[in-house]
């Protein structure tokens, strides 16, 4: 192995999905700023949108992630295009 191509970062860090609150823990030199502590341990965090607990190719569910209401308001625009 090369010496000095490695990031001196390395260190192990805990992915947390925050629609499920799922979490583990992995090596990472991804930067942070948040913190958590997991058995006693105090980890940096990063916070992720979508995890294979979340996605729905892993849990084989759909769940339609909508904040603004976009989906809504795509419906109701385009309700009635086709009752004619």
């Amino acid at each position: 192995m090369q010496k000095e191509i490695h990031p001196e970062n390395y260190r192990p860090c805990v992915f947390k999905d925050m629609g499920t609150e799922d979490y583990f823990i992995t090596r990472s030199c991804a930067d942070t700023r948040d913190t958590i502590e997991v058995d006693g341990v105090e980890y940096p965090l990063i916070k992720m949108e979508i995890s294979a607990a979340s996605h729905p190719f892993y849990t084989g569910k759909v769940k339609l992630v909508d904040t603004a209401g976009r989906v809504d308001k795509f419906r109701n625009r385009y309700a009635n295009r086709n009752k004619k």
